[in-house]
């Protein structure tokens, strides 16, 4: 048994005890030696506040509790028990003096309260020193993961895999300002605001935005968000739109079929500040006047109103969340997304876009109705994501075909080209991503040979005279192919053009293109083999493609687009519609033109959408047939329409001949 623990046992049993007449300075006779003083419920001892307060302070610890375990083995092995009875009276002898001095009491009383103090440092110190090195580690842990991005294990081609989901969405990169942060600071983000200005004052915390306070109210706008189903750990959402929500897109179709903007601004003033289809379109109508911060804000409060309804159980990053395109309710959803994706994108924020071009991928990855596709290579190579977009295309492209994109079948060997340039990896991974590159973008320029000439002019870079004079990069080698495939190359080409400047990235595609001349020159088998894929492939694109065009607006592929889809009218906020349409409740339909119109009247229809040559007369029942039959009065309004068409044509002279470096702008 250790010292302390039979000091506190003597302490509780001279706390029980009556103080004796050797105590108290007197002789206890033989009697009372022999016998003991019987205790006394009316006398105690005079010091009886001490050993209790010592034996409160004298709990043992663990570290005691240790040391008591280890002197009692070591007391049993060396079975001395005069040790211990010489301790305990020496003990006792110690107990004696400290009762004999009454006069030192306090100074005892200081020194076990001070003692007290201690050990209530020391027994929290050690806990401390515990729960801090578990912190250490989880930090040290939590910071190798976020290092490696969720690196795990290596593969057979030297890049190192993420053990977590391919379209696995991370929080914190939903956010521009924290990839803003990153390139500039937080000082040069955040401004001159001070940190309460700073705190969100919403009471809704969001993910895809941060709402600000000049934003209106949000109440219920209508709008839920219900499970449908579960399959195989897939769970099937959609939006719905409530009684009050139906009303006020009924009344915003009916607006829009004007072609005015404007005529949504009452609606969203009036009615539902928060209506996610007028948003867009407002939202258009601002880009379109280059005021690209209205455009992003506007956006932003139609995601908000989105994600506030969102059903408990959908989640952003788990990747097992899907959503039908097929429903009216939840285009808004997507186009809210792509929007906001391709307005981050131009701000300067790659990182951020990529995450949220995973996000739209991940609600309907097998029919991607957006065909995000063709723009998340673009978006990984800018963000310098290599590693992903190697990744995908390995895994995607057993089932998906992805190197018939030229989008991919160019931008991975990109990839495998920048991950050889990077020097921390090893040699061996260096050489295999060399290699690879190699091996990639030979096939590329054999299966899509178009793209060269194209790259190179939008690269400004002159070709070689072998390279030009070449049949198979040559100007038949963009007529002859399908228009599908060239919707795909032109759409490629002027999206990332700017990513093939670099001198290094063009020398490593000259060499290259050199051998992949000389594998045509000796007719190899791979190049008829796609020369026939091309002819029987890229006949006809499948309606998303056409949605990802009109959406991203380039100009060259949008001229590539076939009659039957420039003929019909696209709205911003619902791009060709797909044909087999789940509707939940009816929508009116566009407004038709009237069959009996004449072509002359149907030409200035196209030139002013406005004019309509029987309109006054729809909005009055009896009067529609007399004013439809009253030739002198549309015969005026046609002069009248033509008056203001001439009023407006501004013309200008031809550019002269000797000045043929002229800026020829219009007025």
């Amino acid at each position: 048994m250790s010292r302390r623990a039979l000091r506190r046992l003597r302490g509780e049993q001279r706390g029980q005890e009556e103080p004796g007449l050797s105590d108290l300075g007197l002789d206890p006779g033989p009697q009372r030696c022999r016998e003991g003083a019987p205790s006394r419920s009316g006398v105690s001892n005079r010091f009886e506040l001490i050993p209790a307060e010592e034996s409160e302070d004298d709990l043992p610890s663990a570290e005691e509790r240790v040391d008591a375990r280890l002197s009692e083995q070591s007391a049993a092995e060396r079975n001395n028990e005069g040790a211990v009875t010489g301790e305990t009276e020496g003990d006792g002898q110690r107990d004696g003096e400290e009762a004999e001095q009454p006069d030192q009491t306090p100074t005892l009383n200081n020194k076990s309260r001070k003692k007290k103090k201690k050990r209530k440092t020391k027994k929290p110190s050690a806990g401390e020193t515990l729960e801090d090195n578990d912190l250490e580690n989880i930090d040290n842990l939590l910071e190798k993961i976020e290092d490696t991005n969720g690196l795990s294990q290596e593969t057979q081609s030297g890049i190192i895999a993420d053990s977590r989901p391919l379209l696995y969405v991370e929080h914190r990169n939903l956010n521009p300002e924290n990839e803003l942060k990153r390139y500039f600071g937080a000082r040069a983000v955040l401004g001159d605001q001070r940190p309460r200005q700073r705190q969100r004052q919403n009471v809704r915390g969001t993910w895809l935005t941060a709402p600000d306070n000049s934003w209106p109210r949000y109440t219920s706008t209508g709008i839920t968000m219900q499970l449908l189903e579960t399959r195989r750990g897939v769970q099937y959402f959609t939006f719905e739109h409530h009684r009050k929500y139906q009303q006020v897109q009924l009344l915003f179709l009916k607006n829009i079929e004007s072609m005015d903007p404007n005529s949504v601004v009452p609606l969203l003033q009036a009615l539902e500040p928060y209506h996610v289809d007028s948003l867009l379109l407002l939202s258009d109508a601002y880009r379109m006047q280059e005021d690209q911060e209205m455009a992003r804000e506007l956006i932003e409060q139609a995601l908000y109103s989105l994600e506030c309804s969102f059903h408990p159980l959908f989640s952003l990053t788990s990747g097992t969340c899907r959503l039908d395109y097929r429903r009216p309710e939840n285009r808004s959803f997507f186009l809210a997304l792509f929007k906001h994706m391709m307005l981050l994108e131009k701000r300067g924020c790659p990182r951020t876009a990529l995450e949220f071009c995973k996000l739209i991928l991940s609600l309907d990855p097998e029919n991607d109705p957006l065909c995000v596709l063709l723009i998340i290579d673009f978006l990984a190579l800018r963000a310098r994501e290599y590693t992903f977009l190697t990744r995908m295309f390995q895994e995607w492209e057993s089932h998906r075909n992805l190197s018939q994109l030229p989008n991919f079948a160019f931008s991975v060997p990109l990839a495998y080209f920048f991950l050889s340039q990077q020097e921390e990896r090893s040699e061996l991974e260096l050489s295999q991503a060399r290699e690879k590159a190699a091996q990639l973008i030979q096939l590329a320029l054999i299966m899509f040979p178009s793209v060269l000439m194209l790259l190179l002019d939008h690269c400004s870079v002159q070709p070689d005279a072998r390279v030009a004079s070449h049949s198979f990069f040559g100007l038949n080698a963009q007529i002859s192919q399908p228009p599908a495939l060239n919707q795909l190359t032109s759409l490629y080409v002027v999206r990332t053009h700017s990513l093939w400047k670099d001198p290094a990235v063009m020398a490593w595609l000259e060499t290259n293109v050199s051998e992949v001349l000389h594998m045509v020159d000796a007719q190899d088998p791979l190049v008829e083999d796609a020369e026939h894929k091309r002819k029987i492939r890229y006949q006809s694109a499948p309606r998303n493609i056409y949605r990802h065009i009109v959406l991203s607006e380039i100009k060259e592929a949008m001229a590539a687009l076939p009659p039957e889809v420039t003929s019909q009218p696209v709205m911003g906020f619902d791009p060709l519609p797909p044909l087999d349409s789940i509707i939940s409740y009816t929508r009116p339909e566009r407004t038709n033109h009237p069959s009996n119109e004449s072509t002359l009247s149907l030409f200035f229809r196209s030139l002013l959408p406005n004019f309509n040559l029987q309109g006054d007369a729809r909005h009055d029942g009896d009067e529609e047939a007399g004013a439809g039959q009253d030739l002198n009065q549309g015969v005026n309004r046609l002069m009248a329409a033509m008056r203001d068409m001439l009023a407006n044509i501004q013309f200008q002279e031809p550019p002269r001949d000797d000045n043929p470096e002229g800026d020829g702008e219009w007025d």
